[in-house]
């Protein structure tokens, strides 16, 4: 159960439960400041063999490779990895799009389901000894509670996720890129948005993030009416960011709609595989639980079972 004893809507002890028996694996070598379950870029004294180098005086006599020498007459030194905890970034949208949600199948709105999303992590981090930090975002930087380890912070984190109100625009592109500067090199940062942002402006902020060493990933979520547009009488569509309306026909403009979100997602599609994020697309009438596991259960695939 969580640090504080408060009950939270956003999580659910089962769910907690089930999921932390699975770890949170970072993709990249990260660096933390204690010693923790993911492999750091510098060399330490874990089990895990990194590389064999050349012994140079004042190496200890220890680590020295006695069966090398003993066939080579060369002296060689065995390395090993270093383990650490990470920084575990969640990038939450508060953006007005985010109070959508067309409750189908008993689906939630995208702010409530990204609310267990962020939660959820954020619990299962801490639980490793790993620090967790949030930031809302929407046309700028609307809260940012800093990366901490510490079962007590999170108390802070899960406040900050109950009080999210989305309001206003979006403006994720320059809001990445100044977050790909304020969080410190080698974090994992999680970005849960609606992603109404054009693809080829997302390319040049998700390179920013990995150039800085970040080990990005993304949920990206979709109501199941946004995908079907199955409209049958005329509708008025009302712009949740700038508050301006349409009325229109939905039987004269689905084709185009149809032609105009299959591009969208294909450009977006292209632009995370060539940029190397761990995108996730997870409609909002599937049960969260699902989509977390995937998460987690192929990042752990990925970083071998340590």
């Amino acid at each position: 159960m969580p640090a504080d004893d408060q009950s939270r809507s956003f999580l659910e002890p089962a769910v907690l439960a089930r999921l932390a028996g699975v770890p949170l694996m970072a993709r990249r070598a990260m660096q933390g400041n204690v010693s923790g379950k993911h492999r750091s870029p510098h060399r330490g004294a874990s089990v895990e063999f990194a590389e064999y180098r050349k012994y140079v005086p004042g190496d200890d006599l220890r680590r020295l490779h006695w069966r090398a020498l003993g066939r080579t007459g060369r002296e060689y030194v065995k390395e090993f990895e270093a383990d650490t905890n990470l920084r575990c970034c969640l990038v939450v949208d508060t953006s007005g799009s985010m109070r959508f949600g067309s409750h189908q199948n008993g689906g939630l709105s995208k702010i409530d389901y990204a609310r267990r999303l962020a939660g959820t992590l954020g619990y299962l981090a801490v639980q490793q000894g790993d620090a967790v930090g949030l930031s809302c975002v929407s046309d700028k930087v609307v809260t940012d509670v800093p990366a901490r380890r510490n079962p007590a912070h999170l108390r802070h984190v899960f406040d900050t996720l109950e009080q999210i109100r989305p309001a206003g625009g979006t403006r994720l592109v320059p809001v990445l890129h100044e977050l790909a500067e304020t969080i410190r090199q080698r974090a994992l940062v999680v970005v849960i948005s609606d992603l109404f942002v054009e693809p080829g402006e997302l390319r040049e902020c998700f390179e920013h993030l990995r150039f800085r060493n970040h080990d990005l990933a993304v949920f990206h979520l979709l109501d199941q009416q946004e995908l079907d547009f199955d409209f049958n009488r005329p509708m008025r569509f009302v712009d949740m960011e700038g508050g301006t309306s349409i009325l229109a026909e939905p039987t004269e403009i689905a084709d185009r709609y149809h032609k105009a979100l299959t591009a969208y997602l294909t450009g977006l599609k292209t632009t995370v595989l060539e940029t190397g994020v761990d995108y996730h697309a997870v409609r909002v009438d599937q049960p969260y639980e699902q989509a977390l596991m995937r998460f987690l259960v192929q990042r752990t695939q990925r970083a071998g079972a340590r």
